[in-house]
């Protein structure tokens, strides 16, 4: 705790007695939104962690099933089977102020870029024929078509994680700020300031008691 340098006036104590009711405010706003900061990350990192386990899962069975596809395959077949993709993805982006953090809202857009012959665009998410080739890289297709979606909020939520961190970092840097240094010298310089009047104060009464005396006498 420090005095703050001060004139020790009364007009300097009540500016000082507002500046300490505006921190007590401040440090009880920012300590409210410390503690839901770290409600929700904490519900972040769990839900991250069952995220990840899931789609770490997914992607090596998907990994697998085209290691095995790749085997029982014709060299180079596969790049040429993979090489005109049906379908174009695009990313849309939105960004959601969630306690002064900036949360990035992110999806897939998933447009048929291969049209039929009867006018129509093909819903299938494979760009080959089934007659040369195989189920498994069928099924390495499909899984990483039903977790992308997965994988795109298991970065949502990573980047969350990230923000909300850092957030709560800078929070924590100022609720300790106010509550041992801005709030202590504020009250230790406003006792100080007390002191000093009521000892000028107990001056003028005792010079004046001896006025009195030097009058009466």
């Amino acid at each position: 705790m420090a005095i703050l340098d001060v004139n020790p006036t009364r007009m300097e104590l009540n500016n000082l007695k507002t500046r300490l009711a505006v921190a007590q405010k401040g440090y009880d706003l920012l300590k409210n939104k410390q503690d839901e900061l770290v409600r929700r990350f904490i519900d972040l990192i769990r839900k991250n962690k069952a995220l990840r386990e899931e789609v770490e899962e997914e992607l090596t069975k998907s990994f697998n099933d085209f290691s095995m596809a790749s085997a029982i395959s014709v060299p180079n077949f596969l790049e040429l089977a993979l090489s005109l993709p049906k379908q174009r993805v695009q990313l849309e982006m939105e960004v959601e102020n969630i306690m002064s953090v900036k949360i990035p809202k992110m999806e897939f857009k998933k447009d048929n870029v291969v049209d039929l012959e009867d006018g129509n665009q093909s819903s299938s998410i494979y760009p080959y024929g089934f007659t040369h080739t195989n189920s498994q890289l069928d099924q390495a297709l499909s899984t990483l078509d039903r977790i992308l979606d997965k994988l795109l909020e298991l970065a949502q939520v990573e980047k969350t994680c990230q923000l909300m961190a850092d957030e709560l970092e800078t929070t924590r840097r100022r609720v300790n700020s106010l509550e041992y240094r801005t709030i202590p010298d504020l009250e230790e310089t406003i006792k100080h300031i007390k002191m000093k009047l009521e000892e000028g104060e107990r001056e003028n009464i005792s010079r004046l008691m001896k006025i009195k005396d030097i009058i009466k006498n």
